[in-house]
């Protein structure tokens, strides 16, 4: 990437196509990280969580991770049919990314190079067996190329071999019993291929929010990102849902009886996901937080400052390793090498988040 596009000026709603989704004047997603106002914590006094004066340190693992094709969302699609197999892919996408602005998940906005079935060519089977090989169309060349599915039976199908449907993002596989669709990037994801792209991380963000702009498409920060990178590659959402394991002599808060309440589970846990979420920002985005304004920066910076006095937090460790992780984990940014094993240590300095990347332990023997 050429560093001109450092500079590149975001678009407005109205460039994007999607000014008049904007009126109701929604805050930006990082207002959530403003402290509630005095009269309104007041009320909340009773269920706050009790903390502890013992240092804390925190080690964040990856309980799960998934992918959603944000192209697929992104725009103004038409209301999927529920009776047509990708209409219903569609619709359960649309449903996990609803569920997601309830809950307080990290998302990471990801790059890979376009691939695409190719309709103009035809699949194949292989001799006595399930291999069906399916014609692709890789990259903005469009070169030509292919991928082998050794597929198996479901136990619902009534038939041995499915029918095979084509569109350029979407495999449909007919058993009788049952249909099952695919898209390009389920496909890639799920059977073994000699695509060794890797997934560049453009932009990190939490998926609590109650109006659900992510799942939308309406959220502006991954809209500009989608509008400046969608001409030669595709654009997914990886949702994680994170363990944090709090080391500390007087044990984990968040495991006290007393902070069992739905208010104090939640004030806890928005500290850790809060501090995972900057952490991460600084991480992949660099120093400067590229397309995010001084404001941003500074409510980042005194959030910190609250997190670290709060839960006198000393540092945390974020391994983002998953177990079976495929080439889609191979993650990096204009400021991260690419790899599958990203272990950063993180320290806080008066509110600026000081993060290091750490080698894998050694593989066991």
């Amino acid at each position: 990437m050429n560093d001109d596009d450092d500079d590149y000026p975001d678009p407005s709603p109205e460039e994007l196509g999607i000014g008049a989704l904007f009126d109701d004047n929604a805050p930006e997603p990082f207002h959530d990280l403003v402290a509630q106002p005095q009269d309104e914590m007041e009320e909340l006094l009773p269920l706050l969580p009790r903390r502890t004066a013992a240092p804390q340190t925190w080690v964040v693992t990856v309980a799960e991770a998934k992918f959603h094709w944000y192209d697929l969302i992104a725009g103004f699609p038409e209301a999927p049919d529920i009776r047509d197999p990708v209409g219903r892919h569609l619709r359960r996408m649309q449903f996990d990314l609803e569920a997601t602005s309830q809950k307080r998940l990290i998302y990471f906005a990801v790059n890979r190079p376009r691939v695409r079935f190719d309709t103009a060519r035809s699949t194949s089977w292989g001799f006595f067996s399930l291999k069906l090989t399916v014609p692709l169309l890789v990259g903005p060349e469009e070169k030509k190329d292919s991928i082998t599915l050794e597929l198996e039976v479901p136990f619902a199908a009534t038939l041995k071999k499915p029918t095979v449907a084509l569109t350029d993002r979407f495999l449909t596989l007919n058993w009788g019993g049952l249909v099952e669709a695919l898209s390009i990037h389920d496909v890639l994801q799920q059977y073994e291929n000699n695509l060794h792209y890797k997934t560049q991380v453009q932009y990190v963000g939490q998926t609590k929010d109650p109006q659900n702009r992510l799942g939308r498409a309406r959220l502006m920060p991954v809209q500009r990102v989608h509008q400046h990178h969608s001409e030669d590659n595709d654009m997914l959402l990886m949702i994680q849902r994170m363990n944090v394991e709090v080391q500390s002599s007087d044990g984990d808060p968040a495991g006290f009886d007393v902070n069992q309440n739905p208010v104090a589970a939640d004030m806890l846990l928005k500290d850790r996901i809060d501090a995972i979420e900057c952490a991460l920002i600084r991480y992949f985005e660099g120093p400067e937080m590229h397309g995010r304004t001084d404001k941003e920066a500074d409510i980042r910076k005194q959030r910190m400052r609250e997190i670290q006095a709060s839960n006198n937090l000393q540092e945390f460790r974020i391994d983002l390793r998953l177990e079976d992780a495929g080439t889609y984990h191979d993650l990096y940014s204009r400021h991260v090498e690419p790899g599958r094993n990203h272990i950063i240590d993180c320290t806080i300095v008066d509110g600026t988040i000081v993060v290091r990347r750490v080698p894998p332990p050694p593989a066991k023997k």
